[in-house]
């Protein structure tokens, strides 16, 4: 696994998507019930940033067309949106939240 530094936890608020800039992927990085999820930053329905949208459970709402997705595993769970988004693994050393942007757990 390739770990690359994407913020710290002081970074990440519960439930509240922060989006950042890692190695030129744009992620959406939230903090939910004591687990750290990584999903690219960008609605496949749209280009429209998921971190602007809600996080209910363990998914995140495009605000723009309403798609939920899983956090877990990048599914939708409603349309329009029909395709995944990548999600990727999230490791913590220290106070550093790392992601590893060369093994997605899933792929679109």
């Amino acid at each position: 696994m390739s770990w690359t530094p994407a913020c710290t936890l002081a970074d990440l608020t519960e439930d509240t998507p922060f989006s950042v800039e890692v190695a030129g992927e744009l992620l959406a990085l939230v903090r939910h019930d004591g687990e750290l999820f990584a999903i690219r930053d960008e609605c496949s329905h749209g280009n429209v940033m998921l971190s602007l949208g809600e996080v209910d459970e363990c998914t995140i709402e495009c605000f723009a067309h309403g798609s939920r997705f899983d956090l877990r595993t990048g599914e939708p769970l409603d349309l329009p949106a029909t395709r995944p988004v990548p999600v990727y693994p999230v490791t913590v050393e220290g106070d550093d939240v790392l992601v590893d942007l060369d093994n997605p757990i899933s792929q679109n």
